[in-house]
């Protein structure tokens, strides 16, 4: 006991002789009432409470606050908060705040230095090498992935037609699950069928431990993270994970060199570059895999299932969808889909970035100042954590007139003098490398359940209780009712 106080104590000094410089600074910006040791500990170790108590700050002190924790006169770590568009156009558009926050390294066991971690000139070469997986003609070769893989999807919901309620976000973080391996790495993972439950119980453990890691004054610290028996479930898991990753490198390491067809995953693309180019050494070539993994298989599901219980609650609105889907196919509900048709789901790519705009499925990011910088008069010290609150901006009255209601339309005509307005996928020069892949596998799930199923709202209905996680989720589920179109 008297160790693990004495660690305690030196990591507290530590972090007042690092931090002590930034307080006289950040001190301009309001900081809410908290309370006198702890500062604002209890309103955002909660993940359940997050959006409302950083929404309240937001709305009663100002657009950017500072949170603490910790004393007033000892804070381990005290942060800006902000949904002031200024900043996020300064931030975000700019080329002096790139870092990644303090938060991001609970992530770097199991992610090492990839994209979405790295910064520098490391960042960039990756950035610029990685770009070439997202080309439209790879882009392409990915649509019969989200096809066949959104079909074991349908029949895995025919088993809830008509019932009174199912969970799609349990349901479709499989799916996405499925495709995002079959397009990362070439390999079926086939956990919709029951195979590699292993696997997707260590990426659900990852998940949960990188976020309660940042909300844990015990667990946020490499030299007591271990005293914790998340350590030991992190070490059992990233073993699966990273093995699981390099035995299919291994695999494929003699095979997709001498490929020369198109249909190439993100994997094999990343092999021929190390092979023909020898620009990506097999250490970060599994590091940006998998990355890829995490980053695209918990958004597109969050995404999805927020994107279906909203139709539930708007028939018009999903009628305007079925109708787009039948004057592009007719009555059929399993049409072989292209990437021109993707593209021509004009209404439904509405509905898609409406719901992104009140459910982002990152609804806040985070960055670390590298050096002294100056915002509107005002002085950022070097080390300062910025969170971008993403949720809040989007529903800010001056940019979404009636920001609480579901309006797709607003999307056809947006007024684009506000580009740092709505940012569910970043913006600048760190922004989701993946949203164009993101954005159509999205339209191919949700169409073909449109097609499908009449999605509505239960009964009662089920009201989420939203938890700032990896991503937004719902605590309780996101559940609606499905019956089966004739």
């Amino acid at each position: 006991m008297l160790l693990y106080a004495s660690i305690v104590i030196l990591f507290c000094v530590y972090f007042y002789l690092k931090k002590s410089q930034n307080q006289n600074a950040l001190s301009k910006f309001p900081e809410p009432p908290g309370n006198p040791l702890l500062g604002h500990v209890s309103a955002i170790t909660s993940t359940t409470r997050i959006i409302s108590n950083v929404s309240h700050y937001i709305e009663n002190y100002g657009k950017t606050v500072t949170i603490r924790i910790g004393p007033l006169f000892f804070p381990v770590l005290r942060a800006l908060v902000t949904t002031d568009y200024k900043f996020f156009e300064f931030a975000l558009g700019g080329s002096k705040i790139l870092t990644k926050s303090e938060n991001y390294q609970f992530l770097r066991d199991w992610l090492g230095n990839g994209l979405l971690i790295s910064d520098g000139d490391y960042w960039k070469r990756h950035r610029k090498i990685l770009t070439r997986a997202f080309h439209t003609e790879v882009l392409k070769e990915f649509i019969g992935v989200f096809e066949s893989v959104g079909d074991v999807l349908i029949k895995k919901l025919e088993k809830y037609d008509g019932k009174p309620s199912v969970d799609v976000h349990r349901l479709v973080t499989l799916c996405t699950l499925d495709i995002i391996c079959e397009t990362a790495m070439g390999t079926k993972l086939n956990v919709q069928s029951g195979e590699n439950s292993r696997y997707v119980e260590s990426v659900h453990q990852m998940c949960r431990i990188v976020i309660e890691r940042a909300l844990s004054f015990i667990r946020f610290f490499n030299c007591t993270f271990w005293l914790s028996k998340d350590y030991y479930i992190q070490k059992s898991a990233l073993k699966i994970l990273h093995g699981f990753t390099l035995s299919v490198i291994d695999s494929k390491r003699n095979k997709t060199v001498h490929k020369e067809t198109k249909k190439m995953a993100f994997l094999d693309l990343l092999l021929k570059v190390s092979h023909d180019e020898n620009l990506l050494k097999i250490d970060e070539i599994q590091e940006e895999v998998d990355t890829f993994m995490f980053e695209g298989h918990d958004t597109t599901a969050s995404g999805i299932s927020f994107i279906l219980y909203c139709l539930a609650d708007l028939p018009e609105e999903q009628e305007k969808v079925l109708q787009e889907q039948k004057e592009l196919f007719g009555d059929d509900k399993n049409p072989r889909v292209t990437y021109s048709d993707l593209q021509d789901m004009k209404y439904l790519e509405c509905v898609i970035k409406e719901t992104f705009r009140l459910y982002p499925p990152v609804p806040v990011i985070g960055r670390l100042t590298t050096e002294d910088v100056k915002f509107d008069d005002c002085l950022i010290p070097k080390n300062t954590n910025i969170v971008f609150f993403i949720y809040g901006l989007h529903r800010r009255e001056e940019f979404f007139p009636e920001p609480e209601k579901f309006k797709p339309e607003r999307f056809q005509n947006l007024d684009s003098a506000f580009p740092y307005a709505y940012v569910p996928f970043s913006a600048g020069s760190r922004n989701c490398i993946g949203q164009r892949f993101a954005m159509l596998e999205i339209k191919s799930v949700i169409s073909k359940i449109v097609r499908n199923f009449e999605i509505k709202a239960t009964f009662p209905r089920h009201e989420v209780q939203l938890s700032v996680e990896a991503v937004l989720k719902s605590v309780n589920g996101i559940k609606v009712e499905l019956k089966k179109r004739n």
